[in-house]
């Protein structure tokens, strides 16, 4: 539970910062220290996501209620899926858009991450639009995640909602 929404604020974090620094017309100070904030979140979002992964992988998922139609526990089970695959996604295509682009990674100021390809000017674009992709992609799946669990919540009154909520 804990990882669940450290990790959707840092992504919350990210993604806001991430609009807002693109947003930013030339390179300025400003827009530099954005850049290099927004690939620390993903870092620790990555690293985050590798150990709630190991979690799940370690811990079974609470089963689903009794009369949750079958077809709905599939799409909980793919929409799920879909969205570990996007918190790790989503952060490594970062990191090899920066590395395409030549500007290394250097996690907090402190720590260098490592040059896995060199600056690759052709790669650099499609790096950019993938991981543009990815996180529009993200966006859609968590809305619907939302979605769905005010459903379970507000309609079905399972819940579903409850089970993840810090304060039961």
């Amino acid at each position: 539970m804990l990882l669940h929404w450290l990790i959707a604020l840092l992504i919350i974090a990210s993604f806001a910062l991430g609009v807002t620094m693109t947003d930013i017309p030339g390179i300025t100070p400003t827009k530099l220290k954005y850049f290099s904030w927004h690939k620390w979140l993903g870092v620790t979002i990555l690293g985050f996501a590798c150990l709630r992964l190991l979690w799940r992988l370690s811990h079974a998922a609470p089963a689903y209620p009794a009369g949750m139609a079958a077809w709905q526990q599939k799409a909980a089970s793919g929409l799920h899926q879909l969205l570990y695959l996007l918190m790790l996604a989503i952060p490594v295509s970062g990191y090899f858009y920066s590395l395409a682009a030549g500007v290394p990674v250097v996690y907090l100021g402190l720590v260098a991450l490592p040059v896995l390809i060199d600056p690759a000017p052709e790669l650099k674009m499609l790096l950019k639009t993938v991981h543009y992709a990815l996180n529009m992609t993200l966006l859609g799946a968590v809305g619907l995640h939302v979605v769905a669990a005010m459903k379970h919540h507000f309609i079905d009154r399972d819940g579903i909602f409850k089970r993840i909520l810090p304060l039961r």
